[in-house]
């Protein structure tokens, strides 16, 4: 027996309809296709352009803009060698935006650079729920702006997009993480507060005791949650300016009408991480509830060889947490575009005359189908209400000789009869 290939764990594909894999629906290509067409949509009424990257970059870039003591670096990085050169497929997408903004040379443009992203990226996890090792990531990043306003429009264009799904179940939070210069007060404050908790800590946490003490306050681990509670909180230790800046951002978001819950211990792990950070929750994700998180990353540029700091804000999503969420919240996604005409054709000379005449109606916007079988009326009326089509042009030896087609209307089963030469005008009023 010749050996069947399955897809690789944490993996999917992507077919014309939606099936069951491993307990979570995979949404159709049509729906997939309707989500992504939204979001460039709210995309180009922010004026946001689209920027592509490549899907693998050098490991390098990855490690300085992720973070080399990262589960992402440290266990999770697709990575292969050519030569003497090391890459990674990409875990994310906002260190290849910046280096293909340093590389372009994009602030010779002038003003501030607004773009968005979407695409597959990659990370060796465990599959769960929600999680794969290839997934599909959307985002922005505001690049040349300092001023909280652009902070604000990150999240107001992430908050339209899921608004205009109707998406309603979900919590704004937000938090300040101050500047370079007071986060090391912070993290001292956090060792000492920890220290004394190590023997109740995981060996993960503890590990980022040493190592990254702002990671703990991330734990997903219900014990460490209650300990985190009476951990310091940042916005105690953050500067004059970070607090003015926190506070103009939140007025900003107050005058959109867009409703937020302060965090304190919403935080970023990594140095180049400044002031704003912010996170959208979805209770239909179960434990992992993030759908989107974002902030400000002023110094990552500078990580990635830039000469000076570039204030830069943004945010990053996944398009397989999306779909949770509009299940979780019984939205309907559209079906595939359905067929407006089905050719039946009866004999090899009615089969040539629906072969050219699909091609000539496809052409004038129609959407039209027919059979490739050569089966027989019965089984082609069958595939026409598969298709969903609305109208059916019936068509034999006898329709061909006198120059009349037989129209059926799939609803209600009226039919009349018309001339070939008619049957273009007369079916245009299903064109959608």
């Amino acid at each position: 027996m010749s050996k069947t290939f399955q897809n690789i764990s944490g993996t999917f594909d992507i077919l014309p309809d939606a099936f069951n894999a491993d307990g979570t629906v995979i949404e159709s290509s049509a729906s997939w296709h309707f989500v992504e067409e939204r979001i460039r949509e709210v995309m180009a009424h922010y004026r946001y352009l689209e920027i592509r990257t490549p899907v693998f970059e050098p490991t390098e870039l990855i490690a300085r803009g992720v973070g080399e003591l990262t589960d992402i670096v440290s266990k999770e990085l697709f990575s292969f060698e050519r030569g003497d050169t090391h890459y990674v497929l990409r875990p994310e997408l906002t260190a290849p935006a910046i280096r293909a903004y340093l590389q372009h040379h994009l602030a010779q443009k002038g003003g501030v650079q607004k773009l968005f992203y979407m695409g597959p990226c990659f990370r060796a996890e465990k599959p769960q729920k929600g999680r794969y090792r290839q997934f599909h990531q959307f985002g922005v990043e505001v690049i040349g702006a300092s001023d909280a306003r652009a902070d604000a429009e990150t999240v107001a264009v992430m908050m339209q997009i899921y608004a205009s799904f109707g998406l309603k179940d979900l919590v704004l939070k937000i938090n300040s993480l101050g500047d370079e210069q007071t986060r090391p007060a912070f993290k001292n404050a956090l060792q000492e507060y920890f220290e004394p908790l190590a023997s109740e800590l995981s060996d993960t946490s503890r590990r980022r005791l040493k190592t990254n003490p702002l990671r703990i306050l991330d734990t997903k681990v219900e014990r460490e949650q209650e300990l985190v509670k009476g951990a310091p909180r940042l916005i105690d230790y953050i500067d004059d300016a970070s607090r003015e800046h926190y506070e103009a951002v939140k007025g900003h978001l107050s005058d959109l009408e867009i409703s937020y819950t302060e965090d304190p211990f919403l935080v970023r792990g990594l140095d180049y991480y400044t002031r704003t950070a912010y996170e959208l929750d979805s209770p239909h994700l179960g434990a992992q509830s993030t759908l989107a998180g974002g902030g400000r990353y002023d110094l990552l540029a500078q990580e990635l060889g830039s000469s000076e700091a570039i204030p830069a804000v943004g945010f990053a999503a996944g398009l397989e947490r999306l779909f949770l969420a509009l299940a979780g919240e019984g939205v309907k996604l559209p079906d595939a575009v359905k067929t407006d005409v089905y050719i039946v054709a009866q004999g090899e000379a009615a089969e040539k005359w629906a072969f050219k005449t699909a091609n000539e109606w496809r052409s004038s916007g129609l959407h039209v189908a027919f059979d490739l079988q050569g089966r027989s009326m019965k089984a082609q009326m069958r595939d026409a209400n598969r298709h969903g089509a609305s109208k059916v042009v019936i068509v034999g030896e006898d329709e061909l000789t006198s120059g009349k087609a037989i129209v059926r209307e799939m609803e209600t089963g009226d039919q009349e009869t018309v001339p070939l030469h008619d049957l273009l005008d007369r079916l245009r009023d299903v064109v959608r």
